[in-house]
């Protein structure tokens, strides 16, 4: 029977659930035990897919197409493990299931309420990956701080589920946050005793108490909160802000997080916690050799978690390379083909990121030319592809109005278009190109030297596509489409050969990014801007030598 670890947080928003239940399913998973993670988001969207990414970050896709908060993110690079849609579960969900049911005479004419049709519904949800057999802890993380209205339904059933299961079977981690008075130079827990308390009239008492600090709580705190909170000393962890998200896993053993979960479990049989690969991966991204300088052209830049999986790919690729990847946020909407130069100089590589929706576009467009002109190693992503072969379709191929239909309907050139399953579809929500599929790679290419395979499957998110009519004007002057779906032909791959690194990508490579795997194309990319930077730096020295001569 699997058991089941609950995650609430407190005081604030954004403390970390998310990183502290990943780095506990980490520290599980390398003592030998099968685990998964969950989150039960308080909204009412069905799934966050039309949310803004101002609004909640990043929407996260799984291979199976769910559209998902992205935690999920930080589940898959941390365990190395596939999510799915059973891991993400938001309030509108559990209310449409339960709404659907009554439509459907489900309920035998009761009122539906509530309790218990609703925490019910949560409850289910809550135990369904456990119920596979698959896992020996199923970890959840329930959004939003305790407190929140959205909320109530979600404690309700974790209180529910601490009576109907067996006591070894359930266990609480609130997460709460011990600020550092500077003024008062003292640590305070009285935010911390008030949300425990919160918690507790709910009905809900935490096992253990994981502390945000930015400076160390020492025993007399721990020995107070622990007093005022009624838990043992020993189940007050400590977690102190770490330079890297990726060095939580090992502050979390240091506090014996891991061991304090299995006690209070009853779970005996586990081995010592293999983390050598970790602390090699941790090593080299502490201790770079060099620094490479990325210019990320967006326009979601003024929120860091709307790029979030990207973000942690060039973290993931860097390491490898043994680089340290400085990000330069440009907003795209700003650009134009008087300042490129200037915006974009000093810098080793180019992504231009995927988005949706004309403001920003331009820009985007105007950056992939001064690329693709200067030889600076380009890569392009969903939206970011799209905008190479608009530039290129314009600039080469005398198409000077060329477009994509999803801006400008009207354009003569639609050399990015609607795919046409999406044409007759008129709901927003989950109805895109979502998940994994296949794509074939030509040999020879440089996606073929980055993967070093032909056959790949890669996660995509998008309604518009390379419009194939235009494909042979595209090849017979150097843009080669060098990956393919190969069932519906759909262009996944554009390159330009004669080019010292430009690619661009019809998917989303950097969902699939994680500790153990990076994204071999934020490798390749990421290599090329190394060798950019170094080719630089040697020319430069040699113009200074000459002028010194």
């Amino acid at each position: 029977m699997a058991k089941y670890i609950f995650v609430t947080g407190g005081v604030t928003s954004s403390l970390g659930k998310g990183i502290i239940a990943a780095s506990l399913a980490k520290l599980l998973q390398a003592r030998g035990l099968s685990v998964t993670i969950q989150k039960l988001d308080p909204y009412i969207n069905v799934d966050p897919g039309t949310l803004n990414p101002y609004e909640h970050g990043e929407c996260f896709v799984t291979e199976d197409g769910a559209e998902t908060d992205l935690d999920l993110g930080h589940y898959e690079r941390f365990l190395n493990t596939y999510t799915s849609q059973a891991n993400n579960v938001t309030t509108g969900r559990i209310y449409q299931t339960v709404i659907n049911k009554e439509r459907n005479g489900d309920f035998l004419g009761k009122t539906v309420q509530v309790v218990p049709h609703i925490t019910d519904e949560i409850k289910r949800r809550m135990l369904l990956l456990g119920k596979t057999g698959k896992f020996d802890i199923v970890i959840t993380e329930i959004g939003g701080t305790v407190g929140d209205i959205e909320s109530l339904p979600f404690i309700e059933a974790v209180r529910q589920l601490q009576w109907e299961l067996p006591e070894e079977s359930v266990m609480v981690i609130h997460l709460t946050l011990v600020p550092y008075l500077k003024a008062a130079k003292e640590l305070k827990t009285k935010p911390t005793q008030h949300s425990v308390k919160m918690l507790s009239e709910t009905g809900v008492h935490p096992d253990v108490l994981v502390c945000r600090t930015e400076e160390p709580l020492g025993n007399d705190i721990k020995r107070k909160i622990a007093l005022f909170c009624n838990v043992k000393q020993e189940a007050v962890i400590e977690a102190m802000d770490a330079s890297t998200i990726y060095e939580v896993p090992l502050l979390m053993l240091r506090e014996k997080l891991d061991l304090i979960c299995l006690k209070k479990l009853k779970i005996t049989q586990y081995g010592e916690p293999n983390l050598d690969k970790w602390k090699v991966y941790l090593d080299k991204l502490k201790y770079p050799k060099s620094k490479v300088t990325i210019g990320l052209i967006g326009k979601y830049i003024e929120l860091q978690d709307a790029y979030k999986s990207i973000l942690e790919s060039f973290i993931h690729a860097g390491s490898v390379n043994e680089v340290k990847v400085q990000i330069v946020n440009v907003h795209s909407e700003f650009i134009t083909s008087e300042n490129v130069s200037e915006k974009l100089d000093g810098l080793d590589g180019l992504l231009v990121a995927p988005g949706f929706g004309v403001r920003g576009i331009e820009g985007k467009i105007v950056a992939v030319q001064y690329a693709r002109e200067s030889g600076m190693p380009f890569f392009g992503i969903c939206l970011g592809m799209q905008m190479a072969v608009i530039e290129f379709a314009r600039n080469v191929l005398g198409m000077p109005k060329a477009h994509s239909t999803e801006m400008d309907a009207h354009t003569p050139d639609p050399v990015i278009n609607m795919m046409e399953e999406q044409k007759k579809i008129k709901m927003m929500g989950g109805t895109m190109r979502l998940g994994a599929y296949p794509c074939e790679i030509t040999e020879g290419s440089l996606a073929h030297a980055i993967y070093g395979e032909t056959n790949i499957s890669e996660r995509h998110r998008h309604r518009y596509e390379f419009n194939s009519s235009y494909l042979d004007q595209f090849e017979a002057n150097g843009m080669k489409a060098t990956g393919v779906n190969p069932e519906t032909g759909l262009v996944e791959i554009i390159e330009l050969p004669g080019h010292p690194f430009f690619i661009g990508v019809q998917y989303h490579p950097e969902l699939k990014s994680t500790v153990e795997k990076p994204a071999p194309l934020f490798v390749g990319f990421v290599g090329a801007a190394k060798e950019f930077n170094e080719k630089s730096h040697s020319i430069k020295a040699g113009a200074l030598r000459d002028a010194l001569i």
